[in-house]
């Protein structure tokens, strides 16, 4: 018996089989095409994401057998948008990707007209146009969409299972309505107030459900086969998070990828909007349990080695970091602040550019890359730093996976910086798996959380040095480096 996770990724979906008792996972992979109509627009072809998601679910199901699949968990980059008729099933244009900044403009109008205080209070996000909301608006405003009630807007994950149940079910999870900027996540409904003030028509969202429990049941009028039940639905942060097992207050995840998102646990109640991070719904059960997560969004973390490789020709592989800073024993006193498109949290400084302090005639090549990794754990401690202050909620552990995970140096420095145990799972594919646990808990698959608990399988433990002087001083000639980068670009 296996749980078949679609994880829609930003470039490609993979279909992944999960097994409760361990075996190794079967998968698919197809990219999609990226569309950048004009500088900052990014758009995706809705339809092109649904057949790549369709196929490697065939692939999968034709590897383990139909009888095999007790049910589809959906992961998903968050906050991309499309708008689709309902009576034919068609996209109205190409869907508005997460990194799209079209509506910038809108955000600084709205800003300028008071309205943030609201957004912040009922949404626990910032106007800014990463969010959904004002997508929406642009969609609906440009491209002349009627809003009758054959109009469906949503996220990925609603067009995934709009068109996986053959259109007899328009619904999204918590997680990802949260990203919206048009869901209060207090009372867990539609905002009638931010869809009044974004002209977003709020019969034609999705229908909110929780994270884990059935969605629906597979159409073969999909062209896949039919009876398959639609169980667990998460964005795939809050995936991550589920799927690292970070059932308690305190625990945290980080995922260290192009860029690095850190989400930390902070138990069943609301909290108070944080100035500098993002509160978000972690995930809902099927009982009704819920739980909330700060989250803190770091721009360049795995870019910046793209950068050594690809701009400065440091290295000529990205595998190459891990051993060339392991070669010297520090940075030499030199900072690298990778600012390249500004600084996330907890600055959201856009004018910040990147900055190398320090460097002195014997600086080499060797020490530039071991203060970009280092860059890494710098950043994870700015944010987890902000959300301890801000929650009141110490940090337990933190849980890593993402490409940069694999280096132990840099893991080991992570712990120094933080304070706390860092652990990295055998299986790094944690949204997949999060996607998995949450809609085999709901088939019963695993019985209850202390079953994906017991699932969880740990690859390495890192523990901090008791004495953190060191680590300490380091951090704070960090932030004397990153005072230096704010604010540059005009």
């Amino acid at each position: 018996m296996c749980v078949i996770a679609i994880d829609a990724g930003t470039t490609g979906v993979r279909s992944r089989a999960v097994f409760p008792d361990g075996r190794p996972a079967v998968a698919s992979y197809r990219e999609f095409t990226q569309h950048y109509p004009q500088p900052g627009w990014v758009e995706h072809d809705a339809t092109e994401i649904w057949e790549a998601a369709r196929t490697t679910l065939d692939d999968v199901i034709a590897e383990v057998g139909l009888d095999h699949v007790a049910a589809i968990g959906i992961t998903n980059q968050r906050e991309t948008v499309v708008a689709w008729n309902r009576t034919t099933g068609e996209p109205y244009g190409t869907a508005i990707v997460w990194q799209d900044r079209r509506t910038a403009g809108r955000c600084d109008e709205l800003e300028a007209a008071g309205h943030l205080e609201l957004v912040r209070d009922r949404t626990g996000l910032v106007l800014d146009p990463y969010f959904s909301g004002t997508k929406f608006e642009w969609l609906l405003r440009e491209r002349d969409i009627p809003t009758d009630d054959d109009l469906a807007l949503g996220t990925i994950d609603s067009w995934l299972i709009w068109n996986l149940t053959g259109g007899d079910v328009h619904a999204t999870d918590v997680t990802n309505a949260s990203r919206t900027m048009l869901f209060d996540i207090g009372e867990r409904r539609w905002c009638p107030d931010l869809c009044e003030l974004l002209h977003v028509p709020i019969d034609a969202l999705p229908e909110v459900r929780p994270s884990s429990g059935r969605f629906g049941v597979t159409s073969d009028r999909c062209g896949v086969p039919a009876g398959i039940p639609v169980s667990g639905v998460a964005g795939d942060q809050q995936a991550a998070l589920f799927g690292q097992a970070c059932f308690e207050p305190g625990m945290a995840k980080n995922t260290y990828g192009t860029g690095s998102f850190v989400l930390l646990n902070v138990g069943a109640d609301y909290p108070e909007p944080t100035e500098g991070m993002l509160t978000t719904i972690a995930w809902e059960l099927a009982d009704g349990t819920v739980a909330y997560a700060l989250e803190g969004a770091i721009f360049v973390t795995g870019a910046a080695i793209q950068w050594l490789r690809d701009g400065l020709g440091i290295i000529d592989e990205a595998a190459e970091i891990g051993p060339m800073a392991a070669s010297v024993p520090d940075s030499d006193g030199v900072f690298v602040v990778p600012a390249f498109t500004g600084l996330g949290s907890p600055w959201w400084d856009p004018y910040a550019r990147g900055t190398i302090v320090g460097i002195t005639r014997g600086t080499t090549r060797a020490h530039i890359a071991r203060a970009v990794v280092e860059s890494m754990t710098y950043q994870t401690r700015d944010v987890v730093d902000a959300m301890v202050a801000a929650s009141g909620t110490p940090i337990t552990d933190l849980r890593v996976d993402g490409g940069a995970s694999v280096m132990d140096d840099m893991l080991q420095m992570q712990a120094d910086q933080l304070g706390v145990t860092v652990r990295r799972p055998v299986d790094q594919e944690t949204t997949a798996i999060g996607a998995a646990f949450l809609a085999g808990l709901a088939e019963g698959v695993w019985p209850d959380l202390d079953a994906i608990q017991a699932a969880w399988q740990l690859d390495a433990t890192f523990e901090p040095e008791p004495d953190r002087t060191v680590s300490d001083t380091a951090h704070a000639q960090w932030l004397r480096a990153v005072d230096r980068s704010r604010a540059w670009a005009d």
